[in-house]
């Protein structure tokens, strides 16, 4: 399924690529292959929005590519520390299992640390105290994923505004030059304003719907990681149960 996505990206971006390979130059702007722009020549004529379009599309794409290998259930949940978490419970090795958590950079362990450190702290805590702490752990985890994530679709909302605003400039400009230029000149000089509009319009949402798109993949990845984060968390929570007596926390004998 993975791979028939990204394949279906690239056919995407193949397809439009090539569509702006064929975009006609606006008058005055002289192409090498006598016709058809390259992408050199699609930028210089969009005007001076293209500076940020093109800065912002860099940022998408390496965010894009970071969270494609860093938002993945190894760095949530893995099956070797799950194993050795689970036997460490049973045993009643909580200082083993802390050390344990220590050494290892799973979003689970991090709970499970923070939660151990506060029971070995305190070790009258209760059980629903210890449950308090390990899910106040998990959601600031977890609205760190979703805080990571945020960031393309705040690139994929800012992009078509800032593809709007060249719009704008690219109008003023247009009809601006027509109420001082002479008449022979004023077609080309407003063919060429209208021409900067739409390619600034253009960059906006090319930039800005494969962050929307990418947002979306990536929120729904997130979701099914705190599922399973969750599941973890309760399952480790439960072995850790058994070690309270009378309500507080005792290490088992």
């Amino acid at each position: 399924m993975r791979r028939k996505i990204i394949a279906g990206a690239a056919v995407v971006f193949a397809g439009v690529s090539a569509a702006f390979g064929q975009t006609v130059l606006p008058p005055g702007v002289i192409s090498p292959a006598g016709g058809t722009t390259d992408l050199w020549h699609f930028v210089q004529a969009g005007g001076l929005v293209m500076i940020p379009l093109g800065l912002l599309s860099v940022v998408s794409l390496m965010l894009m590519v970071a969270y494609f290998f860093t938002l993945r259930r190894g760095a949530m949940v893995t099956g070797r520390y799950m194993t050795t978490a689970d036997a460490l419970l049973r045993k009643g090795d909580y200082y083993g299992l802390l050390a344990v958590s220590n050494r290892h950079n799973e979003v689970v362990a991090r709970i499970m640390r923070r939660t151990l450190d506060f029971l070995m702290k305190n070790p009258k805590a209760t059980l629903a105290e210890a449950r308090e702490i390990a899910e106040t752990e998990g959601v600031r985890q977890a609205a760190g994923l979703n805080q990571q994530i945020v960031y393309l679709a705040d690139i994929g909302t800012i992009s078509p505004m800032l593809g709007l605003f060249g719009t704008v400039l690219g109008i003023i400009r247009s009809f601006s030059a027509v109420a001082t230029d002479v008449a022979s000149t004023k077609p080309q000089i407003l063919a060429a304003g209208v021409s900067e509009a739409l390619v600034a319009t253009a960059a906006g949402l090319l930039v800005g719907i494969p962050a929307m798109a990418a947002y979306s993949f990536f929120r729904g990845r997130v979701q099914g990681l705190i599922s399973e984060l969750e599941a973890a968390t309760t399952q480790l929570l439960a072995l850790l149960g058994s070690s309270f007596k009378s309500g507080s926390f005792r290490p088992l004998e």
